[in-house]
């Protein structure tokens, strides 16, 4: 028996404890103390097995504007097929592109004023102030 720093009684076991103790070694720096083996995990693995982890079960959701059919037979469809509604879409973008131009364009003729330049009222015509826009 010896008694510790704080004054309580120490009881050991035996003379290498006893002598650990006067080297100040700490009990979960000695692999054949309990303290060390809790410290590294050794009395868990002993007693009980991991638990086997279950994978997911992966589940399909509908995404806000397709139903999960359509998602569904998008995927089954050919990656040949896509390519081609793709192109169509692309296509008729363009010419609806090209026609508002051409429209745009016919319009602008037709709307043309005698060739003056509107005035305002002080007479002056419209000039651009880069900070401000027009005056």
């Amino acid at each position: 028996m010896s008694i510790g720093c704080d004054g309580r009684p120490v009881f050991l076991g035996s003379s290498k404890a006893y002598s650990l103790t006067l080297q100040c070694k700490t009990l979960a720096k000695l692999v054949w103390t309990q303290a060390w083996r809790h410290l590294h995990k050794k009395v868990l693995s002993e007693t009980t097995t991991r638990k086997k982890s279950r994978k997911r079960s992966q589940v399909q959701r509908a995404v806000m504007g397709l139903s999960l059919d359509d998602i569904k037979k998008r995927a089954a469809q050919k990656p040949e097929f896509r390519n081609a509604q793709r192109e169509a879409a692309l296509k008729e973008v363009k010419t609806r592109k090209i026609n508002n131009k051409q429209s745009k364009v016919t319009a602008g003729r037709s709307n043309r004023s005698g060739g003056k330049a509107i005035q305002n009222s002080r007479g002056q015509g419209n000039k651009v102030n880069k900070k401000a826009g027009l005056r």
